[in-house]
């Protein structure tokens, strides 16, 4: 199975209360794949799952596999941990609704590059769906080089990455120019999408794209069908947006946005995250607002 377009990571919507708001999310499903996204990314780093219960985990599951039954798109799931027992544990009771599992290469624990192959090699031999791969470093503390993550993509059942590298380095450069063309790639850090699929990414699994789904759905098509002035001009115009949506500890930001739009009941985020601060929202605003010149007529 292969991964290719835009993939929008929810954020979970609370009420004033602090109960979620199931209604506002399945609202957001919805406009996300009106918008164009190929998929939902469900319970990944931007939707707070570890502040969630199991009840309402499951609740957050049956909105999204709902809307993408529905619409024919692909739902992603994270499951894992920083053990390879749990994350065994983890894909094996994965929902059967899943298209593929959303696995984080293991945390704070920073095994051996060897640890982390062998690791992956055992929970994509467990998961009934594909596996990709979420390397994000500047979280797990665990740097891998080109040389194991093309080792990684080799493994049977694992689909491809959400990359995260956090730049564009020698690392980056090397892995998507040897990496297998069947390998799907997903750009996995908004402020540098458009280099991403510059060099070869398939898609991006994006957080900024809960406040502008449209406008990243262009974004990964301009640059897959060769439209390379038009991608540039919107992927520039979509810096300013991603820099002030993560400058404070993400979704609080995109909760804001989303909140101030009216499309979530409010900015509430759990523990020990703390809403953003006016300001954040309010310069976050202000970047969307420059987004939609740079769309194509047929997408507005």
């Amino acid at each position: 199975m292969t991964f290719t377009g835009l993939y929008v990571p929810l954020v979970t919507p609370f009420t004033a209360t602090g109960e979620v708001a199931l209604e506002a999310l399945s609202g957001l499903a919805h406009q996300s794949l009106d918008a164009g996204a190929a998929g939902l990314v469900v319970l990944g780093t931007t939707g707070e799952p570890a502040t969630l219960t199991a009840a309402e985990q499951r609740q957050v599951i049956d909105v999204c596999a709902s809307a993408c039954q529905e619409r024919g798109a692909q739902l992603i799931l994270g499951a894992g941990t920083n053990t390879t027992a749990g994350s065994v544990d983890a894909v094996a009771a994965l929902d059967a609704r899943a298209a593929a599992a959303l696995t984080v290469v293991p945390y704070y624990t920073r095994p051996s590059e060897e640890g982390v192959i062998e690791h992956f090699r055992r929970v994509a031999a467990a998961s009934p769906v594909p596996v990709v791969i979420y390397h994000i470093p500047y979280r797990t503390g665990r740097t891998l080089s080109a040389e194991t993550l093309c080792r990684l993509a080799e493994l049977p059942n694992v689909a491809g990455f959400k990359y995260a590298g956090g730049g564009i380095d020698d690392t980056a450069i090397n892995f998507l120019s040897r990496v297998s063309p069947g390998t799907s790639v997903l750009a996995g850090d908004d402020i540098y999408t458009a280099p991403l699929l510059a060099l070869g990414a398939s898609g991006g699994i994006l957080a900024c794209a809960n406040v502008a789904p449209a406008a990243y759905v262009e974004l990964v098509a301009a640059w897959r069908s060769g439209e390379i002035e038009h991608g540039r001009r919107l992927g520039n115009s979509l810096v300013p947006l991603a820099s002030a949506l993560f400058v404070e500890p993400n979704p609080t930001v995109v909760k804001g946005v989303l909140a101030a739009q009216g499309r979530i009941p409010s900015a509430a985020v759990r523990l020990p995250l703390l809403p953003a601060a006016e300001s954040s929202v309010s310069a976050a605003l202000a970047a969307l607002e420059g987004v939609s010149a740079q769309l194509v007529p047929a997408a507005r």
